[in-house]
C-alpha cells in the first residue's frame, strides 16, 4: 500500500513538473521594448511581435537602408572625397576630415561599425549625387522591399525630420533583404575593421558597438545598434544556429540585448523548418491533365512549431487547359502555382511547371548518310 502511494505521489509531481516545464517553453518572451518582432530570416515567418506595426522613429538602426544601397551600387571599390557638409555632421562620428579620400567600402564599415553619421552623409553625397537625391533612392528602394510603414528623411537616423520613421516589421523585412547580399552580411557581422589613414601615422580601427557581435550572444551574425534621446534605444540584430536564422527589431527598449537574446532563445526552442512541398514532381494531384506532368523546382519550406504540422494545407491554382494544348502541345513552361497555407494564412506559393516531353532524336544510319550524300552530289537538294 505504501509503495503505490510513494508510485502515485512520483507520478503527480513528475507530471505536474512537466506541465510547469511545458510552460515555461512555449512561453512568449517577454521584452522592455514598446515594440517588437522576431522575423525567421528564411520564410519571412513572424514568430513573436509587440506592436509591430505602429510608426516609430528609428535613430540609427536607418543606416542599414544606407549600407544596402551603397553595397549595390557597385560603386564599394571607388574613392568618396568627403565634404565640408559631411565632415560636419552632429552626433556619433568618424571623425572624417574635409576634402579627405576614403573608399566607400570603408566607409560602410564605419557607418555599420562605429554608426558615423558623417560617413552616412559622404556615402549618400556620393551614391545619391546629393542628400536630396539619396533620401529618394531610399524611399524607392522602401517601396520595392514592401516597406509599407516607412519613411525616410535623411541617411542616419538623427531627429531632424518627424517625417522620418519605419515599424518594428518593416525593419525585420529590410533586414531579411539586407541579409540576402553576401557583402552586407560579412560588413554587419564583423567585429573589428581596420581602414588606411592616409594622413596620419596609424590607421584606424573600428570595433563593432553592437555587443551581441561582439561579447553578448554566440550565434548573432550582424546588426545595427541606435540611439537618439527621441528615439531611444533601437536594434536590429540577427542570429543563426543550426541553419535556423533569425531577425529580432526592437524599438525604445531599455533592456534591447536582454530583449534579442530572449527572443532569440524563444525563436530557436520552439521552431523548427520542415519541408511540407519538396521538390521534383508533384505526386498527389488529382487532374487528369496534369496528373504527372508537373513539378516545383524548389523546396517549399515552413518554420513551424511542434505540432503545427497538421495546419499546413496545399491548394494548387492551375490554368484551364485550352483546345490548342492537345496532346501536349504549346502548354506554358509555368501552369499554376502552389498555394501553402499555415491554417487560414497563406505562407507561401510556388510556381508550378510543366514537363514538356522531348521530341525524339531521329536515328542516324549509313543509308540516310550515303543517300544525303549521292542526292546533294546530284543536286537534288540544291536550292533554285
Amino acid at each position: 500500500m505504501k509503495k503505490t502511494k510513494f508510485y502515485i505521489y512520483y507520478m503527480l509531481v513528475f507530471t505536474l513538473l512537466f506541465v510547469m516545464v511545458s510552460k515555461e517553453v512555449q512561453a512568449a518572451p517577454s521584452v522592455s521594448a514598446h515594440r517588437a518582432i522576431l522575423m525567421d530570416g528564411e520564410t519571412g515567418r513572424i514568430l513573436y511581435e509587440k506592436d509591430a506595426h505602429s510608426r516609430s522613429r528609428i535613430a540609427s538602426i536607418t543606416k542599414i537602408m544606407t549600407a544596402v544601397l551603397a553595397v549595390e551600387s557597385g560603386r564599394m571599390d571607388e574613392e568618396v572625397t568627403v565634404s565640408e557638409n559631411a565632415s560636419g555632421t552632429e552626433g556619433s562620428s568618424l571623425y572624417l576630415k574635409a576634402g579627405e579620400k576614403i573608399k566607400l567600402e570603408d566607409l560602410v564599415y564605419g557607418l555599420m561599425l562605429r554608426s558615423g553619421n558623417d560617413s552616412a552623409v559622404a556615402i549618400a553625397e556620393f551614391v545619391g549625387g546629393s542628400l536630396e537625391g539619396f533620401v529618394h533612392l531610399m524611399n524607392q528602394k522602401a517601396a520595392e522591399i514592401g516597406m509599407k510603414d516607412s519613411h525616410f528623411s535623411n541617411p542616419h537616423g538623427l531627429d531632424d525630420h518627424e517625417d522620418h520613421y519605419s515599424t518594428a516589421y518593416d525593419m525585420a523585412l529590410l533586414t531579411k533583404y539586407a541579409m540576402e547580399n553576401d557583402l552586407y552580411k560579412k560588413i554587419a557581422g564583423t567585429k573589428v575593421h581596420t581602414a588606411p589613414n592616409p594622413e596620419e601615422k596609424w590607421d584606424r580601427k573600428w570595433k563593432n558597438k553592437n555587443r551581441l557581435v561582439t561579447e553578448l550572444y554566440k550565434y548573432s551574425t550582424g546588426g545595427k545598434t541606435g540611439y537618439t534621446k527621441l528615439a531611444k534605444r533601437t536594434l536590429v540584430s540577427t542570429a543563426s544556429k543550426d541553419g535556423e536564422n533569425l531577425i529580432a527589431v526592437t524599438l525604445n527598449a531599455p533592456d534591447d540585448w536582454n530583449d534579442h537574446i530572449g527572443m532569440f532563445e524563444y525563436g530557436f526552442e520552439q521552431f523548427d523548418y520542415k519541408i511540407v512541398l519538396e521538390k521534383g514532381d508533384i505526386a498527389k494531384f488529382d487532374d487528369d491533365f496534369y496528373k504527372g506532368k508537373v513539378f516545383v523546382k524548389r523546396d517549399a519550406i515552413l518554420s513551424l512549431q511542434s505540432g503545427e504540422e497538421d495546419s499546413v494545407r496545399i491548394e494548387y491554382k492551375m490554368l484551364k487547359p485550352k483546345k490548342e494544348w492537345k496532346e501536349y502541345r504549346n502548354v506554358p513552361e509555368v501552369v499554376g502555382k502552389a498555394v501553402i497555407y499555415l491554417g487560414n494564412e497563406e505562407a507561401e506559393a510556388l510556381p508550378v511547371y510543366f514537363k514538356k516531353e522531348k521530341e525524339p532524336v531521329k536515328e542516324k544510319s549509313w543509308w540516310n548518310f550515303w543517300s544525303y550524300s549521292i542526292e546533294t552530289f546530284l543536286g537534288v537538294n540544291q536550292n533554285g
